[in-house]
């Protein structure tokens, strides 16, 4: 009996469809500019994110805010300004020395490891120590082509050296101010970086 008047019902609405097809043409209509509306705006957003990503600048001041989180995600957004367009913070509790991770233009996988010095260059200095950690993980278990460390604030002599010994790239306050103030991408201001791993439009 269910069935029957299920059936009915259904028989009644198309019939009331049929005799009152504009409401179909009006909501087909509807639906078509809702959609349009939507496209328009996600193409919208994708082209101010082009050129917010290409104008986009830091100054020293804002890298220096109170919480580390903001000088990841500075990090993160600089790469992403400098085509890496998978560029994405990872850093957290149990990051294995990984804060931000992404691939550039030539196919080269980067692994970034921040160290936020609340004082800038007045904070503790980035040690030998902290080297060790990237140098343990991010080759080998990140699969790193280019391991970098950057910091708001300085790092020390001996973690330098320790750096050019095991291939490590060290991006300082003095290199974070060209780069997050500039439109050069980090591979520019890095010495001795890796060939490009696919031939690119760029390579």
């Amino acid at each position: 009996m269910a069935a029957g008047l299920a059936a009915a019902l259904v028989v009644v609405v198309v019939n009331w469809l049929l005799a009152h097809w504009w409401i179909l043409i009006l909501i087909g209509a509807l639906a078509v500019l809702a959609g349009g509306g939507r496209l328009y705006q996600k193409q919208q957003k994708a082209r101010w994110e082009t050129v917010r990503a290409q104008g986009l600048r830091y100054g020293l001041s804002q890298l220096d805010a109170p919480h580390h989180s903001r000088l990841e995600d500075a990090v993160r957004d600089l790469m992403r300004r400098d085509g890496c367009q998978d560029a994405t913070r990872v850093g957290g509790g149990g990051d294995l020395g990984a804060d931000v991770k992404a691939t550039d233009p030539y196919g080269r996988r980067w692994v970034i490891q921040c160290k936020h010095r609340r004082n800038g260059l007045a904070g503790s200095a980035v040690g030998t120590l902290d080297l060790q950690v990237l140098n343990g993980t991010a080759r080998q278990v990140h699969g790193a082509d280019i391991a970098v460390i950057v910091t708001n604030g300085r790092v020390t002599a001996p973690a330098v050296a320790f750096a050019r010994q095991q291939r490590l790239h060290v991006v300082d306050r003095h290199t974070l101010a060209v780069w997050a103030s500039g439109s050069r991408p980090l591979w520019e201001l890095l010495r001795a970086v890796p060939p490009p791993r696919k031939p690119t439009a760029l390579s």
